[in-house]
């Protein structure tokens, strides 16, 4: 049995200080510090063996932080972990208190086509750190060699309804594979369009009309969330895709990140895939030719087969499933706690399909951090990331 835990981690603009992200928005050297302390402590605590990182705008920063995490780590491990001459030290609890570090490990680090290093206008991209390494190169999924067009489907007398186009990604899709044990697993890491308006500044403007919020537009804002709906969801399928590329291979998978969205939002579905009815025995045929012409037994395991071998499972929904706990959340605003960070997984981890090759033991959520303001005595820090972390603990059989 091979055991590892992967991970998730928005850090919320790690950027170096006195370097401007966003708008007017930059870390003195004193909060750059805090932030980095705080997200050393927090690597420390996951010890994950893999993490999906979000919000990276800068290699360097994030390097630092995982230096910091493993210097503490052995200062703890030095603490805590008897030395082999201790009679007590093959205790079990000393495995799971120990630190393991990021020395060995690679980091792939995929920055945003989008950012062009202009200050005030960056834009983040993602990293992977695995102390596993990787097999091969790591690929980034961002400009699309073929536009995706999304043609409508005609209504009534239409003879062109319209489609959407996509050319490029918002952020970096990343891709890994990554061998653990005697397994080679296929980590996707994402960061789909946030739910923030997407509104166009008119040639000339210094800004979008949109966001004169003292000249409020209502259908001018509702129309900028459809876009970035439609961006996210075409994200999805782009990502869908890449994921079916690997099922169809037989590959294990893992797909983690900022979803941006609930479970249960379309483009969630789109990534993880169509979960099967239990019975398609009932159902009207495609061609029927009479009201009783229904699938036969044969053809209702085949297409349960052909939907279920591609679709992937929600290690939160899993969990819940297993331990009747309705506790978890990874954002919290406007009073409203949702989970949007998710780690999917192909049924080669669900421990009902017979040909499973391992499955998760444990699901942890580290959102203590987490407040939105909405509560008086809540403590808050901007510093600190505005996304709970989440992590899968795993199990590989052989």
């Amino acid at each position: 049995m091979t055991r590892f835990t992967i991970a998730s981690f928005n850090v919320k603009n790690l950027i170096g200080p006195e370097r401007e992200y966003y708008r007017f928005q930059s870390y003195t050297p004193e909060e750059y510090a805090w932030k980095a302390d705080w997200m050393a402590d927090q690597l420390l605590t996951l010890n994950a063996d893999i993490v999906g990182f979000q919000e990276i705008f800068e290699e360097m920063p994030l390097r630092q932080v995982i230096a910091e995490a493993d210097r503490r780590g052995s200062e703890a491990n030095e603490a805590s972990i008897p030395d082999p001459s201790k009679r007590y030290h093959r205790k079990a609890i000393f495995q799971k208190l120990a630190y393991g570090s990021y020395a060995e490990a690679e980091l792939a680090f995929a920055p945003n086509i989008n950012d062009s290093g202009e200050p005030g206008k960056r834009r983040p991209g993602l990293a992977v750190l695995s102390r596993f390494g990787f097999v091969g190169e790591p690929e980034v999924i961002q400009d699309l060699a073929q536009p995706l067009d999304i043609p409508m489907a005609c209504l009534g007398e239409e003879e062109e309804a319209g489609f959407y186009t996509l050319r490029r990604l918002s952020r970096p899709v990343l891709k890994v594979r990554v061998p653990v044990g005697n397994q080679i697993v296929t980590v996707f890491n994402c960061h789909l369009k946030s739910k923030l308006g997407e509104y166009i500044t008119p040639q000339g403007a210094t800004h979008a009309p949109e966001t004169v919020l003292t000249a409020y537009d209502a259908a001018g804002r509702a129309l900028g969330s459809l876009r970035a709906a439609l961006r996210r969801m075409g994200e999805a399928w782009v990502l869908r895709r890449a994921v079916l590329d690997e099922l169809e291979q037989g590959r294990p998978v893992l797909v983690l990140g900022d979803f941006n969205d609930g479970e249960h939002a379309v483009s969630s579905e789109i990534i993880s895939g169509e979960t099967p009815f239990r019975n398609y025995a009932w159902m009207l045929r495609h061609d029927a030719q009479h009201p009783g012409d229904r699938y036969s037994d044969e053809e209702d395991a085949q297409i349960r087969e052909a939907i279920d071998r591609l679709r992937l499972r929600s290690a939160e929904k899993m969990f819940l499933k297993k331990s009747l706990r309705d506790v978890v959340y990874t954002t919290a605003f406007g009073g409203v706690h949702e989970s949007i960070d998710q780690i999917y997984m192909s049924r080669h981890f669900d421990p009902t399909w017979e040909g499973a090759l391992g499955e998760m033991l444990y699901f942890s959520v580290f959102n203590d951090h987490l407040t939105d303001g909405s509560h008086p005595e809540a403590p808050y820090n901007k510093l600190a990331s505005d996304h709970g972390q989440i992590m899968a603990h795993m199990e590989l059989r052989g």
